[in-house]
């Protein structure tokens, strides 16, 4: 038996654990901080690991910790053990007969309008399972999914570039909408030609929205004359009430503004678009007991909730 074959028998959970946190979070004070223990305390575990791989498993870069070709190996190594040991953990549970564990579960941020009412329906029939949920645009999530920080994904439609399980669960319908004074509100059969020259108000590039709106205008031959870039979808609809412009965005997101009149939707050929929310995980991860059954959950009742969910925001 190798000297190194030797040390790695004498890691310990506790090691791999702190290696793993400064390893995704490329610092010492951060991991620190995430497992709630000083800063000497992690120094101290990753060098008593150093010690028992006989490898350097980092350099400092400025603030930042760059992993060495060893400490890319471990850390792969750690992120398997971890996520083994945290499944086993959650089959163990299912065995006995416990709905507990944890949901890890990202959405973007169009679907965080119904994804807590989702969440919150599941939680009712299993009320052990503790949830961890997290809200970006498109990018961030498809990058957090790769990273397998998610059990699960709900988003407007699969990322191309990521090999992924992605399972439709209710319609998604894409609309324009006006403040209620814009020249075009109650015209009936509004050409996208027409709607070219409109300043439209979009979400950053990597917004799925975005996406399927430059899509759509292509596709009949069009593109947006004049856009103004903003963050988030509440933004865009208080500038389309203030009458900065016209938006391409999803029904969900606009029950309570159409309900008082502060905002319309335009009769376009062909609108509204209709897609797909789509419930997403990696090829290769093996789902728990508890993200299994949610997945399942959305395919039988997702539509249900979010249908309910926006007559009643309506």
């Amino acid at each position: 038996m190798s000297e190194l074959t030797r040390g790695l028998r004498a890691v310990t959970l506790r090691q791999l654990r702190t290696f793993h946190a400064v390893a995704r979070l490329q610092s010492f004070t951060a991991a620190a901080r995430e497992l709630h223990v000083t800063q000497p305390a992690i120094s101290m575990q990753i060098r008593e690991l150093e010690d028992a791989c006989g490898n350097a498993l980092y350099e400092r870069i400025g603030r930042r910790v760059q992993l060495t070709a060893a400490g890319a190996e471990l850390a792969a190594c750690a992120q398997s053990i971890l996520e083994l040991l945290h499944d086993t953990h959650e089959r163990l549970d299912a065995l006995a007969g416990l709905r507990a564990g944890t949901l890890k579960l990202g959405a973007i941020s169009t679907a965080k309008y119904f994804t807590p009412a989702l969440l919150a329906a599941f939680r009712a029939r299993h009320p052990g399972v503790a949830i961890q949920f997290k809200v970006g645009n498109r990018e961030d999530i498809v990058r957090r999914m790769r990273d397998n920080e998610f059990d699960l994904a709900i988003m407007g439609r699969p990322p191309a570039d990521l090999a992924t399980i992605a399972a439709g669960f209710a319609a998604h319908p894409l609309v324009v909408v006006a403040a209620p004074d814009h020249p075009l509100a109650g015209v009936h059969d509004i050409s996208f030609a027409r709607l070219a020259s409109e300043i439209f108000l979009v979400r950053e590039p990597g917004s799925g929205t975005r996406a399927a709106m430059e899509e759509v205008f292509a596709a009949h031959g069009q593109s947006v004359a004049s856009s103004m870039e903003m963050s988030s979808n509440e933004t865009i609809k208080q500038a389309v009430i203030a009458g900065l412009g016209l938006a391409f965005i999803s029904a969900h997101t606009i029950g309570l503004e159409l309900a008082t009149g502060r905002l319309v939707t335009l009769e376009v050929q062909g609108l509204p678009l209709a897609r797909q929310w789509y419930v997403i995980h990696l090829a290769a991860k093996r789902l728990s007991p508890i993200a299994a059954g949610f997945r399942d959950f959305l395919l039988e009742h997702g539509k249900a909730v979010i249908d309910d969910t926006v007559n009643r925001r309506a």
